[in-house]
């Protein structure tokens, strides 16, 4: 090899380098917004999170419609974002097109799974940590009859009704879940007024503690309860702050992690495609304490919490998943 030969092979390999170094991760915000105090928020966090801690920094894109996926993702991938994560069920089929049209791109989906081998796919058992609220909103009932409001109809928030449900009737095989959607489009996910529509009338129907897994739909559902005085259960985020002595607890699902461990993934190099579930085992899921909520948890309240998720971790105790088969024993959906 020449000389000459040897100083552009050089050169080659540390322009490839330095355009790696260069590459900033990207994260497209669906629908909602960034500040909806739930999903896209905590994905939000994460990212900014990774920011403070690196001083690196990343691209965003927020969705205002349906009609932008394709083009949001296209044009975040020829940007140089690497890798693109992108939020949300929705996103898998338009993935599913984009991804093979940009090999040398990784991208990321949080809530579905893709199959292509520069996707990663972030998938958590909500089903699990729905089943830990529910036990504790039977086991705060008074009246005997707790609810569940979601956003969009589709079999993901199904997997949080049936898992709120089995978890209540593990306390009382006897309380009444009522469960209601708030639509069946895109809109379900950002309309709190029907939000609280929708809880004032579970509320009319004797439920005294209500769950929430509506994006930013439930805002309004959450507002609705302490109106009416009685408890709620917030989702993704840590909501308890939002009504301080009125949040019994939330589910947490932790977004902000999954979108920080992409972004770091992607810095060190460490990028796997491939589907990661994140459970009760790993902190995936789970239910918030804080000062917000400790004066309406009591400790039997917890420790009963605390064995049942010893036994779902262990295998001793089953939660059902909607997913696998569209059925729900504990709730008609």
């Amino acid at each position: 090899m020449s000389l000459m030969t040897k100083f552009l092979t050089a050169a080659a390999a540390t322009a490839l380098s330095a355009g790696a170094a260069l590459a900033e991760p990207g994260l497209i915000i669906d629908l909602g917004g960034k500040f909806d105090k739930s999903f896209n928020e905590s994905a939000y966090t994460g990212a900014q999170r990774w920011v403070e801690e690196t001083g690196g920094d990343y691209m965003e894109t927020e969705l205002a419609s349906e009609a932008q996926r394709e083009q949001t993702m296209r044009r975040m991938a020829e940007r140089g974002a690497n890798p693109v994560v992108v939020l949300g069920f929705a996103n898998a089929s338009t993935l599913e097109q984009v991804a093979p049209d940009y090999p040398d791109t990784n991208f990321v989906i949080v809530d579905a799974v893709v199959d292509q081998p520069n996707v990663q796919s972030i998938v958590f058992s909500e089903h699990q940590g729905s089943y830990l609220v529910g036990m504790m909103a039977a086991m705060a009932s008074e009246t005997g009859t707790v609810s569940f409001v979601g956003g969009m109809d589709v079999p993901l928030i199904r997997k949080f009704a049936c898992g709120y449900a089995q978890g209540a009737k593990a306390v009382d095989e006897d309380i009444e879940v009522i469960a209601n959607m708030t639509g069946t489009t895109p809109a379900a996910w950002n309309d709190p007024v029907k939000g609280g529509e929708l809880t004032r009338s579970q509320i009319g129907q004797g439920s005294d503690v209500v769950f929430a897994a509506a994006g930013g739909t439930g805002v309004g559902v959450l507002q609705a309860a302490a109106d009416e005085d009685i408890m709620a259960i917030g989702v993704d985020s840590n909501q308890n702050y939002m009504h301080p002595d009125t949040m019994l607890t939330s589910m947490v699902k932790r977004v902000d992690n999954a979108v920080y461990d992409a972004f770091t993934a992607a810095d060190e190099g460490t990028f796997e495609s491939g589907v990661e579930v994140k459970g009760l085992e790993d902190q995936g899921v789970g239910y918030a304490m804080d000062e917000y909520n400790e004066s309406l948890v009591t400790d039997e309240m917890e420790a009963a919490v605390e064995e049942a998720k010893a036994g779902i971790i262990s295998g001793e105790i089953e939660v059902h998943d909607y997913t696998a088969d569209d059925s729900c024993p504990a709730l008609s959906l």
